[in-house]
């Protein structure tokens, strides 16, 4: 396959997505607790729809759809980027211990400061830099752990894993000696629950994800040079420490934002780049925007799920995502002779 004929397929993907994830959306906007037909969504963003209707779009499944949206692009984009850093395809942002740095920052916040609406410190607009700092805390510590004469797939797997398992253990720590008002809401955050279903959680993460995800995109050619040995980037006038350093960097902020607001949800980093490899090849030009819509459907399709499957009962979507995810992770270690972004 030439590169035009990639290009092309990379767009009729884009648009196949594009269209799955609008349709997704309205089914999703349409059922829950209270189903609402299409004719009375279209009368009700037209003005004509029945206070109840109006409370019901407006207040609670629009903001939670938008976030699940920004959070699905945000993580698989994470996923991408540290699989091209590593050129791990097991690389993910909630195995190798990234999101619960983001995580722990945030119980920590929430545990020294109170969740009292009185704290600016544990406002909706700070606790995306309490995750980014945690979220790139870790992920330095796991770059610098994992570097030895480079960095080795099967050392950062193990370092990232390392990692989790501590800020897990800290994690139970700081939930023990907190107040059981605060235990309970970070308890039920750190499942992966959207509990930020509101609008200044919406205007909380989207200028973080309208920020990062065009510099993600442009970053393509260099997460390209990086997957050939460390010569040719070298050549082609790559610095590839600092390229690194930027897109690690870049990867934690991805992740640390969208856990802020969704909690732990892990495996949307693995899947949707690994899927995207599957269906346009190894082209990161290709890989990021597919990995972007791929993340974005699966978490819309999984919070659908969740809301609707045992209802009223609303089971988080990160454990749907873990139920997803974690088989497919046991199919990829044992199809795969290595830990390489080779297939």
């Amino acid at each position: 396959m030439d590169w035009k004929e990639a290009l092309l397929q990379s767009k009729l993907w884009l648009l196949l997505l594009t269209c799955l994830i609008l349709s997704v959306f309205i089914i999703s906007l349409s059922t829950g607790v209270l189903p609402i037909s299409l004719k009375d969504i279209v009368a009700t963003l037209l003005g004509n729809g029945t206070p109840q209707q109006e409370l019901v779009l407006y207040q609670l499944r629009l903001p939670r759809m938008m976030i699940v949206l920004l959070i699905g692009a945000g993580l698989a984009l994470s996923g991408a980027i540290l699989q091209g850093l590593s050129r791990n395809s097991l690389a993910d942002p909630g195995i190798l211990g990234i999101n619960a740095g983001a995580g722990l920052a945030v119980v920590c916040s929430i545990f020294l400061f109170g969740q009292s609406k009185s704290s600016i410190l544990t406002s909706t607009f700070f606790l995306p830099v309490f995750a980014f700092v945690g979220a790139l805390l870790i992920a330095l510590l796991i770059y610098s752990f994992s570097w030895k004469n480079g960095i080795d797939p099967g050392r950062l797997l193990l370092m990232g894993l390392g990692f989790n398992a501590l800020c897990g253990a800290l994690l139970i720590i700081f939930q023990l000696k907190m107040d059981p008002k605060d235990f309970q809401q970070a308890t039920i955050w750190l499942t992966g629950s959207i509990w930020g279903a509101q609008w200044p959680y919406v205007w909380a993460l989207l200028p973080w994800i309208l920020l990062l995800i065009p510099i993600s995109f442009l970053k393509a050619r260099s997460m390209n040079l990086l997957q050939f040995s460390e010569t040719v980037p070298h050549v082609l006038g790559l610095k590839v420490e600092s390229e690194r350093r930027f897109l690690l960097i870049l990867s934690a902020a991805l992740a640390g934002a969208c856990v802020a607001v969704g909690g732990g949800i892990a495996f949307i980093g693995l899947l949707a780049p690994h899927l995207a490899r599957r269906l346009c090849g190894a082209n990161y030009f290709s890989i990021l925007p597919v990995s972007a819509l791929i993340g974005a459907l699966l978490l819309l399709v999984a919070d659908m799920i969740g809301k609707n499957l045992l209802a009223p009962a609303d089971i988080p979507v990160g454990i749907v995502i873990s139920v997803i995810g974690a088989p497919y992770l046991i199919y990829m270690l044992l199809t795969r002779k290595g830990v390489g972004l080779k297939s």
